[in-house]
C-alpha cells in the first residue's frame, strides 16, 4: 500500500461569486416586475365629461368610468330609478343609474361621484355603478347632530 498525499483541492473561482450574484439580481428582478405590475390594475382613472365628449362616437357603448360633480337640482330619484347630471365646470353629462347602481346615502349634489358604464346614442350616460367621493378630513358632529352622510329620517 503505498501513502500519496491528498490530492490538492483547486481553490474556487470567480465564476461561482458571478452566477450566485446573477441569480440573486434575477430573482430581485422578477419580484419588481410582479410588484409594479399589479399597481397599473389597481389604479382607478376616469375621464370628465368634456374628456369624454371630446371622444365623440368613439366613446360610444364602450365600459368606462367618468368622474364630475353632481350639478345643483338634477337629481330625480324613485325607488328603483336615478337620473342626475355630472359636471366638470364646462360640460355636463346626464347619467341614468338603475336598481343595481343606486349610490349610498352619501349622494347628493354638488358632491363628487364617479360612475362606470356606458354612454349610449342618446347621450345618456347608462351607470352600472355609482361611487361618492368623499372628503379627506373627518368633522365630528355637534352633540345631538347626525353626521353629515347620514340623512335625518324625519325630513
Amino acid at each position: 500500500m503505498s501513502v500519496a498525499p491528498p490530492a490538492a483541492v483547486p481553490a474556487p473561482r470567480g465564476g461561482r461569486r458571478w452566477g450566485l450574484l446573477l441569480a440573486v439580481a434575477v430573482v430581485i428582478g422578477v419580484i419588481a416586475w410582479i410588484a409594479f405590475s399589479g399597481i397599473g390594475n389597481a389604479l382607478v382613472y376616469y375621464q370628465t365629461p368634456t374628456e369624454l365628449l371630446a371622444r365623440g362616437e368613439a366613446a360610444i357603448g364602450q365600459t368606462i368610468r367618468l368622474g364630475g360633480l353632481v350639478k345643483n337640482g338634477t337629481i330625480q330619484r324613485t325607488d328603483d330609478d336615478l337620473r342626475f347630471v355630472l359636471t366638470d365646470g364646462n360640460n355636463e353629462l346626464p347619467v341614468h343609474a338603475g336598481i343595481a347602481a343606486l349610490p349610498p346615502a352619501s349622494f347628493r349634489e354638488n358632491v363628487g361621484a364617479v360612475v362606470e358604464g356606458r354612454l349610449s346614442v342618446t347621450g345618456t350616460f347608462e351607470a352600472d355603478q355609482v361611487i361618492v367621493k368623499h372628503d379627506e378630513n373627518y368633522v365630528a358632529p355637534s352633540e345631538g347632530q347626525l353626521p353629515s352622510q347620514v340623512i335625518d329620517p324625519g325630513s
